[in-house]
C-alpha cells in the first residue's frame, strides 16, 4: 500500500493510520475534536498527498480541459483556481476536481486519488500530440494548511500570503512549487505542492512556528460542517450535479462530457435531490441511516456531530424529490415532515441549507 512522502514523520507524531483511497495515511494524531477545534480557532496543517496531481501541459490544453469538464476553465485566467467536475455520458460524477491554471496552457489537475486513473485516462484519451500529461504524486507532498491563523503563519514561513482561489509560485529551502488559496475545510489558507525532499522540513517549520497537525478524521468533520461533499458517499456515478444541488458548477456555454443527458434531466427534472439537515435529539446520524418524506425514501450519506453547532449534522438523497411546503430559505419544519430511522425508530429533523455553520 502506498505511504506518503512524510510517513516516518506522521508516525513520530503518534497518528493513527486508515487506508484512504488505497493508501495508508493518517486519520488522527491526538483527537479529532482537538484538530477540528484547532483549524477553527488557529490553524492545522493537513497531508493530503493522496489526492491526485495531473500536470497537463501544451498547445491545446484549454481546450482539452474545457471538452471534458463541465465547468469553464476558459471562464479563469492563469494564476487562479477552479473547481469543477468530470461527468459520464449519462451525466453522472466520475469525480470531482480542483484545478490550478498555472499558466495559458499549464494546468495542475487534481482529482480525488482514489479516481486519479479515472480522470488521468480521460485526458489521455482525449489529448492530441501537443498535450503532455505527466503524473507527479509520487515526486511531491501535498499539504494543507488551514485555519484563521494561515495566512499569517504561511507568510513567516514561506514569504507566500494566501488568497482564495489564486494560485501562485512558492519558495522554500531554495526550491520553487507551485500552491493555491484552496481546501476542503471552509477556513482560511492554502494548499502546497511541496517535493518531496523538502516535504518534511516544511512540515515540521509548520508545527514549530504553532500549526496543529491534522488528520483526515478531522478534515471530514470540517468539510461537512461546510456541506462540502465527498467523492464516494455523497457523490458517485449515478448522481447527477443536479441532484447534488450542485448545479452552480455547471457553465452551460460550452460543450463538455454528459452535457445532453444534463440538459435532459434540467428539461425534465430530478428524480432524487439531496438533503441537508440537523438534528434535533442528541443521536448522531450516519451514513446509511434511513431518511423519508412524506412518500419520498432515502439515505444518509454523510453525517456526525457538530462541536461547533453542538448537534449532529447530515446530508443524504430522497427520491421522487419531494417538494416541501411552509419553510423559508431552505431551512425548517417542512410538510412533509422529513424524518430519519435511528435504532428502529423515526425521528423529524430539521431542514437545512449549506454551509451548516456561516462564515465571514
Amino acid at each position: 500500500m502506498p505511504v506518503s512522502p512524510l510517513d516516518s514523520l506522521h508516525r513520530e507524531l503518534g497518528a493513527r493510520f486508515v487506508d484512504f483511497g488505497g493508501w495508508s495515511m493518517p486519520v488522527q494524531y491526538d483527537s479529532v475534536l482537538a484538530e477540528h477545534r484547532a483549524v477553527r480557532e488557529s490553524v492545522g496543517v493537513f497531508d493530503v498527498s493522496h489526492l491526485g496531481r495531473v500536470r497537463v501541459s501544451g498547445p491545446g490544453s484549454t481546450e482539452l480541459i474545457g471538452g471534458l469538464f463541465c465547468n469553464d476553465i476558459t471562464d479563469i485566467d492563469p494564476g487562479r483556481a477552479q473547481y469543477t467536475m468530470l461527468l459520464n455520458d449519462n451525466a453522472g460524477i466520475v469525480d470531482d476536481i480542483i484545478v490550478w491554471r498555472l499558466a495559458a496552457d499549464d494546468y495542475i489537475v487534481m482529482p480525488n486519488g482514489i479516481n486519479i486513473d479515472d480522470v488521468a485516462g480521460a485526458l489521455e484519451r482525449s489529448a492530441p500530440e501537443t498535450v503532455t500529461i505527466a503524473g507527479n504524486r509520487g515526486q511531491t507532498a501535498l499539504l494543507a494548511v488551514q485555519g484563521p491563523e494561515a495566512p499569517d503563519l504561511l507568510e513567516r514561513i514561506t514569504g507566500w500570503r494566501p488568497k482564495r482561489f489564486r494560485v501562485a509560485a512558492v519558495e522554500y529551502g531554495g526550491v520553487s512549487f507551485p500552491a493555491a488559496g484552496t481546501g476542503y475545510t471552509g477556513e482560511l489558507g492554502g494548499e502546497l505542492m511541496v517535493p518531496n525532499d523538502h516535504a518534511e522540513e516544511l512540515m515540521r517549520a509548520l508545527l514549530e512556528a504553532g500549526a496543529t497537525p491534522a488528520a483526515l478524521g478531522a478534515r471530514d468533520l470540517l468539510r461537512l460542517e461546510m456541506g462540502y461533499p465527498l467523492w464516494g458517499q455523497d457523490l458517485d456515478e449515478e448522481t447527477t450535479p443536479l441532484e447534488a444541488d450542485l448545479a452552480w458548477v455547471v457553465e452551460w456555454d460550452h460543450d463538455f462530457v454528459g452535457k445532453k443527458a444534463l440538459r435532459r434531466q434540467h428539461r425534465k427534472g430530478v428524480d432524487k435531490t439531496q438533503v441537508a439537515f440537523v438534528m434535533k435529539s442528541r443521536h448522531i446520524p450516519r451514513t446509511g441511516h434511513a431518511l423519508r418524506a412524506g412518500g419520498s425514501v432515502g439515505a444518509v450519506t454523510s453525517g456526525n456531530f457538530s462541536p461547533i453547532l453542538g448537534k449532529g449534522i447530515g446530508l443524504g438523497y430522497v427520491s421522487p424529490a419531494p417538494v416541501f411546503h411552509r419553510y423559508s430559505r431552505a431551512e425548517g419544519d417542512p410538510d412533509p415532515a422529513l424524518e430519519i430511522e435511528i435504532r428502529g425508530e423515526w425521528e423529524t429533523v430539521t431542514l437545512a441549507s449549506t454551509p451548516f455553520i456561516k462564515k465571514d
